[in-house]
């Protein structure tokens, strides 16, 4: 197939199961959580490094902000081998009781995005695999994290989310807003890979507390801060059994 056009890598260079957040930043902090790690090609939004944790081989690829990015990071980690992601990221609450720092694991993503409409229709789901999905609510129930599990919606106009959007995004039950997991999920399912989400809240849309888009770590709130932290563990935990 060739080195791939955007994350510079070739079949055979990364491991089967990746973590993907959005942050290019990010993916030192979850390297970090590692055993061991080496970084394997750094372009434009996308930065990946190959890592161990508990003699699990994996792969880290940050995807960048959005759908559109996330759609040709996910399309070229499947043409050189990827077969399971795991989105580690931050959302935005959409249910009043759910708090900052609180961890989301994904049962599905409503499509408020334009990139899964090139794929297919609007009506066809994006859902995690569910054995990806159970490994994540496994993991967090073995490390006696409360998590949030249950659907999202994923979004690209980040600067158009009106009060009447959250208002109808609160009122359908969704739990939180992102911007990559529709695309994730839809592309994945129709490439016959894995994926799932975990996501830590860092605002709250209801209650009109600041919330970002995998901001940078070192710019969330405290427990927000604290909870990335946990989430990786989580999503660490969940590959040693994918």
């Amino acid at each position: 197939m060739g080195t791939q056009p955007h994350l510079l890598v070739e079949e055979g260079e990364l491991n089967d199961i990746a973590l993907v957040p959005g942050d290019p930043g990010r993916v030192d902090r979850i390297a970090d959580h590692c055993d061991t790690a080496e970084t394997i090609a750094e372009n434009r939004e996308y930065k990946l490094v190959n890592a161990s944790y508990e003699g699990t081989e994996l792969t880290i690829c940050s995807t960048g902000i959005g759908c559109p990015s996330a759609a040709i990071a996910l399309e070229e980690l499947a043409n050189v081998g990827v077969d399971t992601v795991i989105r580690v990221g931050t959302t935005g609450a959409l249910q009043s009781e759910i708090e900052i720092g609180d961890m989301i694991v994904a049962t599905g993503a409503a499509k408020d995005e334009g990139t899964t409409k090139r794929y297919e229709n609007a009506e066809y789901p994006a859902v995690p695999d569910y054995g990806v999905l159970s490994a994540l609510v496994d993991a967090a129930e073995e490390n006696r994290e409360e998590i949030h599990v249950g659907p999202i919606v994923s979004d690209d106009a980040y600067y158009a989310e009106t009060d009447e959007y959250v208002a109808d995004w609160e009122e359908a039950g969704l739990l939180s807003i992102e911007m990559e997991a529709a695309a994730l999920f839809t592309i994945a399912r129709r490439r016959g890979l894995r994926a799932g989400a975990i996501c830590t809240v860092d605002g709250n849309l209801v209650k009109g507390t600041q919330k970002g888009t995998d901001t940078e770590d070192d710019e969330l709130p405290e427990k927000a801060k604290d909870n990335v932290g946990r989430a990786i563990d989580i999503a660490l935990e969940a590959t040693t059994t994918l």
